[in-house]
């Protein structure tokens, strides 16, 4: 079995902000486990996707629709920062949790500190 494989979100000039909502790396993770991509920001957003599941994995550029936790139609983005962003297309929809609430989650953009090496591993 592989071992874990943690990955930094990504923060911003928001970050103190976030950490004080419960949102900041000391509540938030990217980690995989073997089979397994598990993504939380705090309180506001928890995912576990089988790797199986993951379709495409493509690094993402331009502008985003804000910082935090955001989502509409099964897209969902999940940052700290506005760079750094790695989205994943999960297939079949996968159910997450945000706010408390389920939800369905058929594509993830994430910012982490390693978008490459995240990439990379999910690719493997």
């Amino acid at each position: 079995m592989a071992p874990t494989q943690t990955f930094a979100f990504r923060y911003g000039v928001l970050r103190p902000l976030l950490s004080v909502l419960g949102m900041g790396p000391g509540f938030s993770s990217v980690e995989l486990d073997g089979d397994t991509l598990r993504v939380r920001m705090g309180w506001a957003f928890r995912a576990t996707i089988p790797v199986h599941q993951i379709t495409g994995v493509t690094a993402r550029q331009g502008l985003v629709g804000g910082i935090g936790v955001h989502g509409w139609r099964s897209r969902w983005l999940v940052n700290g920062a506005a760079t750094g962003l790695v989205t994943i297309a999960v297939e079949p929809r996968t159910r997450a949790w945000a706010v408390g609430i389920p939800v369905k989650l058929g594509q993830l953009t994430v910012s982490v500190e390693d978008p490459e090496g995240f990439s990379a591993a999910l690719k493997h």
